[in-house]
């Protein structure tokens, strides 16, 4: 597409969908073809700031929520209202809020699982999808809880199922504190020692500020989950077993939309798990059949970290589809 103004400032609006409301970040023409960008923990929409300007830039619409339990959007108290059908249905939702019959997806992290499910569920309502360091694992024999059990009590999805139990743990620190240890991860495994409860075992970077991440940014982001706290976006990680029954009737499926996943080399869930085989070997492509495979230099907070790589990655993905 041709290069527009700098795609003008973000706007701000909420929008009441799907029984909640949804704090949206907006920037770029509102004639332009729409990119949904889902992001994921502990993060906001901000955590996509570099990617809106290029996009906008680009004459994209961009449009960045915060994903429930998260930022300025609602969150529910109930841990039900956090499955993945919530999640795709906020999405839809949110499309059908601003007549947009399909849009682009882009996700990261948790918004990754909810950018594959959308493609899974409604995939009439993506054009094509950019995922980010989770790639689509098909739907697992068992539970996740039991297929993590044998990682034992220090994996920090397992700490996380116990309601109250990370919250009281985060607690313990400053929310700048908080963040800080989940943005500076460059573990081989987020696993703690016997007794240690993750957020004690995760260092924070030395640097100040972070390589990628002004002080000033982090402190826009430590407001936010000051004001809503963690509870919201634990949930997603508690609703994982329940997901796992919703999504029955999708065993086996694969994902038909035409896709690109984005990894870190270094990103820790690329290193673990068997990630990184099951990528490189072909297993993500035969469950994902129209798929291209980006791994790039970065840890798992790829966007910022890496901003101008991914930018060009998904611009150069994106640009195949927009004149169609």
């Amino acid at each position: 597409m041709e290069s527009v103004d700098a795609g003008g400032e973000v706007r701000h609006w909420s929008a009441e969908v799907n029984g909640i409301s949804l704090h949206v970040a907006e920037q770029g023409p509102a004639a332009g073809p729409a990119v949904l960008l889902l992001h994921g923990f502990p993060e906001l929409w901000l955590s996509w700031r570099h990617q809106m300007a290029a996009l906008a830039a680009r004459g994209f619409r961009t449009l960045a929520p915060d994903l429930r339990g998260y930022g300025d959007s609602s969150a529910p108290t109930d841990p039900a209202a956090y499955t993945i059908l919530h999640l795709v249905g906020d999405a839809v939702a949110l499309l059908d809020h601003l007549r947009l019959p399909k849009a682009f997806v882009v996700g990261h992290d948790l918004g990754a699982q909810v950018a594959w499910h959308l493609c899974l569920l409604r995939p009439d309502r993506v054009r094509a999808v950019v995922v980010l360091g989770v790639p689509y694992f098909p739907r697992a024999p068992r539970p996740a809880t039991e297929l993590f059990a044998a990682l034992g009590d220090g994996f920090y999805i397992t700490q996380y199922q116990e309601p109250g139990r990370a919250e009281k743990a985060f607690a313990r620190y400053d929310v700048a504190t908080v963040l800080k240890k989940f943005y500076s991860i460059e573990l081989d495994s987020v696993t703690a020692p016997p007794g240690v409860e993750i957020i004690d075992f995760l260092e924070a970077s030395s640097s100040s500020p972070l390589p990628w991440m002004t002080d000033e940014e982090l402190g826009q982001y430590a407001e936010k989950f000051q004001k809503s706290g963690f509870t919201g976006p634990l949930n997603y990680y508690r609703m994982m077993d329940t997901n796992w029954r919703l999504t029955a009737p999708w065993h086996g499926a694969k994902i038909m939309v035409p896709a690109k996943f984005i990894a870190g080399e270094k990103d820790t869930g690329f290193e673990s798990f068997g990630t990184k085989h099951y990528v490189e070997s072909g297993g993500l492509k035969s469950n994902v059949p129209d798929l291209e495979v980006a791994i790039i230099e970065g840890h798992h907070y790829l966007q910022q970290e890496q901003a101008e790589r991914v930018n060009t990655e998904i611009l150069s993905f994106l640009d195949k589809f927009s004149e169609n």
